[in-house]
């Protein structure tokens, strides 16, 4: 047990890395209190920046906070600080998703995850053409183990399943297309800076280049308006994609997910792995579903994954940390 409070500026710092996490058209959908007494940082959802279109169960905005508590928990270790978290502490309060008691670190447990911390700023979504190479067998094995460490489940689609996820990406990007809800809502979140000094949401530069081939897997952000002077390249002919799936579907398990996913994140940032999200097909329900290996998945999709060697993605706007965290006596 701490005897004496971190200080004011360690638990700043650690929010401030937790808040580096990836979530859903960067709408950083979180709040933080640390209560000095008791030396927990509490997270909450801010349920105000829901997707209602995309993300109408809230799933995907309770991934990328788990994967902020991934980067707390990292961040924690860095600083000589053990975050012991529960996970939904108080099952009628739907916004508090997790408390995490800061403690002394003891002993090496915590090695695997204090050597990710350097990750945690390197870490960005890249939505460049990857270069046409494998990732070997052995990192596929490490960014397997780190989603298991967190209780989830991490496979490269194989050769035979490929173009049935591709062809789910593209047809959910033509359902996208054809919603105006959809489409308005991302326009929403979406950022020109020219004009904008954006704290959240996508900005243009950002977006990466057009698919000359119309059949890239990453996320449109310029959606159906054209953005001048956007270059149109070809992106790899067959992505590596990774399906990350946990055993059950409820809030708890989006929690797990987003965890298992910053830690896949961090371990191939650590290793010169990019990677962006193919999340089109995850927000239709009746797609959803047939993204499950035939063969081996048997549990619930939570996020494509696609990887591999190519250039650093953009750093992207946080909102500032009086927005998002409250420190108590």
């Amino acid at each position: 047990m701490l005897t004496t409070s971190p200080s004011d500026t360690t638990v700043t710092a650690l929010v401030a890395d937790t808040t580096a996490a990836p979530s859903l058209h960067n709408a950083q959908p979180w709040q933080f209190r640390y209560d000095r007494s008791a030396h927990i940082i509490t997270l909450r959802a801010d349920f105000a920046r829901t997707m209602t279109e995309a993300d109408p169960s809230t799933r995907e905005l309770h991934v990328g906070c788990g994967a902020a508590l991934l980067n707390l928990r990292v961040s924690a270790a860095h600083y000589g600080l053990a975050a012991v978290t529960a996970l939904l502490p108080a099952p009628a309060d739907q916004a508090l998703l997790a408390e995490a008691r800061l403690e002394p670190l003891a002993g090496s447990a915590n090695l695997p995850v204090t050597e990710l911390y350097p990750a945690i700023r390197d870490r960005h979504t890249c939505r460049f053409p990857f270069a046409e190479r494998p990732i070997p067998p052995e990192l596929r094995s490490l960014f397997s183990d780190a989603a298991h460490a967190e209780h989830a489940d991490f496979r490269f689609v194989d050769s035979l399943h490929l173009d049935t996820v591709l062809r789910l990406i593209s047809d959910a990007a033509n359902c996208d297309r054809m919603d105006p809800a959809r489409d308005a809502e991302q326009r929403f979140w979406t950022r020109h800076t020219k004009t904008d000094a954006p704290v959240d949401g996508v900005p243009d530069y950002a977006f990466g280049p057009g698919d000359a081939s119309d059949g890239s897997t990453t996320r449109d952000y310029a959606g159906t308006t054209p953005l001048p002077g956007r270059v149109r390249v070809r992106f790899e002919r067959r992505p590596q994609l990774g399906l990350l799936s946990t055993e059950g579907d409820r809030p708890l398990d989006w929690l797990r997910a987003g965890q298992a996913l910053e830690r896949v994140l961090l371990s191939a940032t650590s290793k010169g792995v990019s990677a962006s999200f193919a999340t089109q097909p995850l927000e239709w329900p009746d797609l959803r579903w047939t993204l499950r290996d035939p063969v081996l998945g048997t549990g619930h999709p939570q996020m494509i994954v696609r990887m591999g060697y190519g250039p650093v993605g953009p750093h992207t706007p946080r909102r500032p940390l009086r927005q998002v965290l409250v420190i108590e006596p």
